[in-house]
């Protein structure tokens, strides 16, 4: 069992900075790739960011690219995604998600741990 907490959220104004974490209790972080969703109030879940097992391999949403970098650190348990030059679209509940398969981007029932999400409001 993986348990999935996230912090860092928060209100900021556009063109502003956040940095968000996942901390992942057990030892097995490093077996699952680890994958950042968000959720806008009446819009479906949607994809952000993903890192591979290792950290060797990053992929992202093009609504992101160039401005949100995902990293983790296995040692720490710990994903993070650093989010710059936010943007009000920003705005949603972020969600990490964890996936022993090492699938990126997939349908949300593919991930077998999510957590409770974190609350990010860009204000413009």
């Amino acid at each position: 069992q993986v348990q999935l907490v996230e912090s860092g959220g928060g209100l900021v104004q556009a063109g502003g900075s956040l940095r968000l974490s996942c901390a992942a209790s057990g030892r097995t972080f490093s077996t699952y790739a680890m994958n950042w969703f968000r959720q806008a109030p009446g819009k479906v879940r949607e994809f952000v960011a993903a890192i591979s097992r290792s950290g060797g391999s990053t992929y992202y949403a093009d609504s992101v690219k160039g401005r949100f970098t995902i990293s983790r650190d296995n040692a720490k348990n710990t994903v993070y995604l650093q989010m710059n030059s936010l943007k009000p679209e920003d705005t949603a509940v972020y969600y990490c998600a964890a996936a022993i398969t090492g699938i990126v981007a997939g349908p949300l029932h593919t991930y077998d741990y999510w957590g409770q999400g974190t609350q990010v409001t860009v204000s413009s």
